[in-house]
Order: C-alpha cells, then structure tokens, then sequence
C-alpha cells in the first residue's frame, strides 16, 4: 500500500504533510505535491495533516481519483524532492473549495 495525493491538493499545494514524512517521499511540482510510491512507508501521518484532505491510501481512493494513483508514480520520476513546509501559493484557501480542477494540473 502506499499513499495518494488526489485532486484536492491542485492549485492550493500546502505542505504541511511534507514537514511529517520520515521519509521524504514528496515531491513538488508548480501547482501539486505528489507522493514517490517507491518511498512511501505507509505511515499516515500525511493524510491527518493535509488541509485539502487530498492524501488517501491507494486502497481508499475515490473512484473517480483512481487515475492519480499513476499521477503521482509518474511526476515523482521528474519532479524534485521537498522535504521541508513552504507557505502555500497566496490563493490556497479559495482553491481548496473548488472542485474538477484536475485539467489544472501543471506538469
């Protein structure tokens, strides 16, 4: 099992859930944190810290988020690493109640 960020993270990119990750397993992108499959361990401490509520295990994804599942395996072969909290893009608060934005995502 690992863990997914989904949809929800596109354009609010708060990282929070970086700075509890033993393992450094995010990476960033312009508008969206993805999570390294390879890496990940499975601790959950990610999913309670995202405000966006965008981190799921692969089990417990949303049916129609399935597709991040290989979003986030892909972006993290070419995106870097972050491994420390930055302050989200000035806008997140509003991005967070904004719906089907995946067509959004800046790769």
């Amino acid at each position: 099992m690992t863990y997914v960020v989904t949809e929800n993270c596109i354009k609010c990119k708060y990282t929070d859930c970086v700075d509890v990750c033993p393992v450094d397993c995010f990476v960033e992108g312009p508008n969206f944190l993805a999570i390294n499959p390879e890496e990940c361990i499975d601790c959950t401490l990610c999913v309670a810290e995202c405000p966006a509520e965008a981190i799921y295990a692969d089990v417990d994804l949303p049916e129609d988020q399935q597709d991040f599942i290989g979003i986030n395996a892909e972006l993290s072969k070419i995106w870097p690493m972050i491994s420390a909290r930055k302050e989200p893009p000035p806008d997140a608060d509003e991005w967070v109640k904004i719906k089907d934005k995946r067509h959004l995502l800046e790769k």
